[in-house]
């Protein structure tokens, strides 16, 4: 199925030298430009994408497919054009690899158009100048990490913490309410993690609205170092095309530096530092400027972080953390705590949450809000020590406060109704707000702790809370001391 990037062949050379992924062709004629692609092998199965033209007859390509059964000699052609995706409406609900051939079992595209993955970003003349913030209804993120529409978000965490259902809920969340098209590129994903997306996402009912882009991790560098530009181009045509809102999901855009890192190598470029290539950030960048607000609609991205060893100061982390507008923390302490969604409160931040965007209401009450969350953090070595008791009033007060934030920020998604049991809810930023208003006001303060877990408004807890309230006394106490004696597990 690769036939539909092939046609107008303009030229014929032959292979010079094998390399490994690198690939010399050579061509009495017509020397095609970079990023053309050629093709090799029986019915062209064996496709390269041309990186430097080493002479007048010589170029230098990475081939983008195993190059198992290559030899020098052996006849190629060129494509005529650079690699293409294909775009429209038909590719709705479907899962692609890299050259745009459908990998989910199902019947071949039938009408689409094919369009090159290199893109220039849109011109500053057509971007937005406005600062928007992206609602995704989830209470802890719309209030404490608002998103950019338009623009770049790192999700960092480790396995089993929730960043997949986060993702699956954030799509929900805008294919029902907002009714956006999202596009999921997994850039070195195990083919395991592309399955188990795809059955989720068709189980949560928004694969309709949803395009899904794989470059897995047996693929060569040269896919998955393409795969991304790719899934941009099937974003872009949503946005211009449709003028419709896209939320891109991008998983793991380390894994993109890395596999530019071994093209690089292939290449023969001389590393840069830690061994990374010398044009990590124009690549990087050349990806991040076309994710972009503008005229006709907005791409908002959602990144999943890899941080090597840990080490914030390592070049990739530096490089992606300067196109980020928000960073959302996962912790697997919340998360075994029964926290979901388990973001961490404290390590997450956001560049949208200044009084100039979000307004001077809610700017106070974020700043509020983490004041106390983060009092309670200090508290909790000297509770844990030398129990409740021996806190002031006004500290106990705090921990009180900052166990039902804590509560309240936890929300039940849709896309886990049939694991929990529980009906998802959107929650709108301005009940969110109110909701944790007035439970730093106090208002709650003799409610059980368990009435404000894993509910959507604030007024649901009065509800949760009437009925068989003498049930709920027994599972969670109205004073904070219970509460720290045994701590909530979901």
């Amino acid at each position: 199925m690769l036939g539909q990037q092939t046609t107008n062949m303009s030229g014929r050379g032959a292979v010079a030298s094998v390399r490994g992924s690198v690939v010399d062709v050579r061509f009495d004629k017509d020397l095609p430009p970079i990023h053309s692609i050629l093709r090799a092998g029986s019915e062209g199965r064996i496709v390269i994408e041309v990186l430097a033209q080493l002479d007048a007859r010589h170029v230098r390509g990475i081939a983008l497919t195993p190059t198992q059964g290559l030899a020098r000699g052996m006849a190629v052609e060129d494509a005529g054009g650079p690699l293409k995706a294909p775009v429209g409406k038909e590719i709705l609900s479907r899962m692609f690899d890299v050259f745009g051939n459908v990998i989910d079992r199902q019947a071949a595209l039938s009408d689409v158009e094919w369009r090159s993955v290199h893109q220039a970003p849109p011109s500053l003349a057509r971007r937005s100048t406005k600062s928007e913030v992206f609602e995704t209804g989830i209470k802890v993120i719309d209030v404490l990490v608002p998103l950019e529409r338009g623009g770049k978000a790192g999700l960092f965490g480790g396995a089993g913490v929730g960043k997949t259902v986060l993702l699956t809920e954030m799509i929900h969340n805008l294919v029902k309410q907002q009714e956006g098209v999202s596009i999921f590129c997994g850039i070195g994903e195990r083919c395991r993690e592309g399955e188990e997306l795809y059955r989720d996402m068709k189980a949560a009912d928004v694969l309709a609205n949803m395009v899904m882009v794989f470059g897995q991790m047996n693929e060569p560098p040269g896919a998955r170092f393409r795969v991304a530009h790719a899934a941009l181009t099937m974003a872009e045509y949503f946005r211009d095309d449709e003028r419709r809102d896209v939320l891109l999901l991008i998983d793991n855009i380390f894994r993109f530096i890395q596999a530019g890192m071994e093209v690089s190598g292939l290449m023969g470029q001389m590393p840069s530092r830690l061994g990374y290539q010398p044009t990590m950030g124009t690549e990087l960048s050349q990806v991040e400027e076309r994710i972009a607000n503008t005229d006709t609609g907005a791409i908002t991205s959602i990144q999943a972080v890899y941080v090597p060893a840990d080490d914030f100061t390592d070049p990739a982390a530096v490089h992606t953390f300067s196109h980020l507008s928000a960073s959302i923390v996962l912790s697997r302490t919340r998360a075994s705590e029964g926290l979901f969604p388990a973001i961490d409160p404290l390590q997450s931040s956001s560049k949208m949450a200044t009084p100039g965007i979000v307004g001077a209401r809610h700017y106070a009450l974020a700043q509020e809000i983490r004041s106390t969350l983060a009092q309670y953090a200090q508290l909790r070595d000297i509770i844990a020590m030398l129990g409740l008791e021996q806190l002031s009033r006004e500290d106990r007060n705090v921990v009180a406060r900052a166990r039902r934030l804590e509560r309240f920020l936890t929300q039940p998604f849709f896309t886990t109704t049939q694991f929990t049991g529980l009906e998802g809810r959107f929650v709108s930023l301005e009940d969110a707000l109110n909701g944790c208003e007035r439970i730093l006001r106090d208002e709650f303060k003799d409610y059980p702790e368990n009435a404000l877990y894993m509910i959507g408004a604030i007024d649901e807890a009065k509800a949760k809370a009437n009925p068989g309230e003498s049930a709920g006394q027994t599972e969670a106490a109205p004073n904070p001391e219970s509460g720290i004696k045994a701590e909530r597990a979901g």
